[in-house]
């Protein structure tokens, strides 16, 4: 039996489409929590922007903020953090490259923004806006996300929260590993080129 204890499904509002069947988006992980603010250039320091290999910017993912990150994160850990995240000047992918690839299955913040939030869903880093969850979460919690229905569960307290979950059309993108990889899976599908 489920019982939502917050329910955040008033966020960003998106058209629908359709999804391929026996897909699902489930994530569970150890939540690192970061404050508000958190730019592009401390999720990716500019020094590593020499780069687009996803496994050399996974390896300097917030290390300004947080030098120990990397070597503490484990695939399919979760990033929770206050408003804003992914603001500052830069309109480059490498951030949510960095995060995904460092082993960070979702992000749940307050709010995103705007750049970060398309940057994240063309990257295929799904991302959840949910501000109660956020201020209920602490760091080391265990927390599964369920971004198909958009219910995120503290497993550590017991708390759960509904985010608004992404619409068909938005997890076929993530799914595919993002928007490259879909357009390129589509074409192929189609015959085309």
């Amino acid at each position: 039996q489920l019982r939502v204890a917050k329910n955040c499904a008033g966020g960003r509002r998106h058209r629908s489409g359709t999804l391929q069947k026996g897909t699902t988006m489930q994530f569970k992980g150890t939540v690192f929590r970061y404050g508000r603010d958190i730019d592009t250039d401390v999720i990716i320091p500019a020094r590593y922007l020499n780069t687009s290999d996803p496994a050399e910017l996974a390896k300097h993912c917030l290390e300004d903020l947080d030098p120990t990150f990397v070597s503490r994160v484990s695939a399919g850990d979760i990033v929770v953090a206050e408003e804003n995240f992914g603001c500052g000047s830069s309109s480059r992918e490498h951030a949510p490259v960095a995060i995904k690839a460092a082993g960070v299955s979702c992000v749940i913040a307050k709010s995103f923004a705007r750049i970060f939030y398309r940057n994240s869903i063309n990257m295929g880093l799904p991302i959840l806006e949910c501000p109660e969850a956020v201020d209920a979460i602490s760091e080391g919690d265990v927390v599964s996300v369920d971004a198909d229905t958009g219910i995120i569960t503290d497993e550590t307290t017991g708390s759960v929260f509904r985010a608004q979950p992404f619409p068909p059309f938005i997890q076929e993108i993530i799914n595919d590993g993002g928007l490259v990889a879909r357009t390129k899976r589509v074409i192929a599908e189609k015959g085309v080129m």
